[in-house]
């Protein structure tokens, strides 16, 4: 089999697939997004991922947009956003589209591999269903699918797609087979399993167990801080203990902390469970920005010189360090709740300065001594060197959230 694998979705996750797969196949990458597409065939990132150099296409591949240009693929990875709605019920309108979209191309013997998170039977009983019936061909017989949980976590150089483990699932042999040639171009370190299902459960239950981490750590802190005992040092006395895991509390935004723990909620009702637990640190974590607002204004009032009419700097809005992304960013929230209360109030984060943001003008820079006051709400590394200058001067009252 001539393989001509194409990427549906060229995010955070797909498109660092899409550029290790291209150095072995001819690639496809598809995307709807017009000017994702125009962007990435300029050689630019909007998510500043990857530079210049890393975006050469190669092998023939290229970007698209024109659902055309999916007719000459047959492994197709869809690797699309799955949010949930604003009553936290799983949003797959992108699964549903892809699907649709794909429908129309799919071909005898072609292979459908799905990536994005979802809760446990939705590429059996959702996806493949809407394949089956938009495109009248059936599963097993005229087409196969497939799964392999996205493990991609943007900002981190260490854990790149390449170095990690990755699970591929499907209940077919010879599928196997050939997404083993597919997936070990993206890193060799595979993990094979027969059941889909399974594998849905452990990519949610991954994320949750981390979600509940911080939550526990955003607990304690704020107990901590309240009876003014020093986290930090707690920290470090407790993780002298040889089977202490240490996690750090923080503002626990993306696309996929916040996001998973509703979805395997929302499976485990359909077998009368309530996951107290698993949405108890999604409770803690959702109201955190509060709770450092709070504190954000206890500290500055302790600063006489600092008024409602002086002149403050934010420094970073994106939802964690080194990414530009705002998805679920307790940061910009955090911001909202400030600027109401603050006349003069400013934003600087390099890595946002292309992007629209609720009307929020995004300094590129900026000059310290402009500013009475200088928070640091998200730690990114370009802010290193500026930041110590800051400690430096006196005269400029810096605060960190944590």
């Amino acid at each position: 089999m001539n393989i001509i694998p194409s990427v549906i979705g060229l995010g955070y996750v797909g498109l660092p697939i899409f550029l290790k797969l291209q150095k072995k196949f001819k690639t496809i990458g598809f995307d709807n997004n017009k000017s994702r597409i125009l962007n990435l065939s300029k050689k630019i990132d909007s998510n500043k991922e990857f530079p210049k150099k890393k975006l050469s296409l190669l092998n023939g591949s290229y970007f698209t947009d024109q659902l055309s240009m999916l007719k000459k693929s047959n492994f197709y990875i869809v690797a699309v956003p799955t949010p949930v709605r604003k009553n936290n019920i799983p949003d797959l309108d992108n699964l549903k589209e892809s699907c649709h979209l794909i429908s129309k191309v799919l071909k005898k013997n072609d292979i459908v591999f799905f990536e994005s998170t979802v809760y446990p039977g939705v590429t059996e009983n959702f996806c493949a269903k809407l394949l089956e019936k938009k495109s009248n061909l059936k599963l097993d017989k005229d087409f196969f699918i497939g799964y392999s949980p996205e493990r991609i976590n943007p900002g981190d150089k260490n854990h790149s797609v390449d170095k990690i483990y990755k699970i591929i699932s499907t209940n077919n042999p010879s599928v196997m087979g050939i997404a083993k040639k597919v997936y070990k171009i993206i890193t060799k370190k595979l993990i094979t399993t027969k059941n889909i299902k399974e594998a849905e459960s452990a990519k949610v239950i991954e994320n949750i167990q981390r979600d509940l981490n911080i939550g526990l750590m955003n607990e304690i802190y704020k107990v901590c801080y309240k009876s003014n005992i020093d986290f930090k040092n707690v920290i470090k006395l407790a993780s002298s203990k040889w089977n202490f895991i240490k996690f750090n509390p923080g503002l626990v935004g993306g696309h996929c902390l916040p996001v998973d723990p509703y979805y395997y909620s929302t499976y485990a009702k359909k077998f009368g469970i309530k996951t107290d637990i698993i949405l108890s640190g999604r409770k803690i974590n959702n109201s955190m920005y509060k709770f450092m607002y709070n504190k954000l204004i206890k500290e500055i009032k302790k600063n006489k010189k600092i008024s409602k009419n002086s002149k403050i700097l934010i420094l970073g809005l994106t939802y964690k360090k080194n990414v530009s992304d705002i998805r679920n960013s307790y940061a910009l929230e955090l911001f909202k709740l400030l600027k109401k209360k603050y006349k003069y109030l400013q934003v600087c984060d390099p890595l946002l300065t292309n992007k629209k943001i609720e009307n929020i003008k995004i300094l590129n820079d900026f000059s310290a001594i402009k500013y009475d006051l200088i928070i640091n709400m998200v730690n990114h590394d370009l802010f290193k060197t500026k930041i110590l200058n800051i400690k430096k001067n006196k005269k400029i009252h810096y605060l960190e959230l944590f």
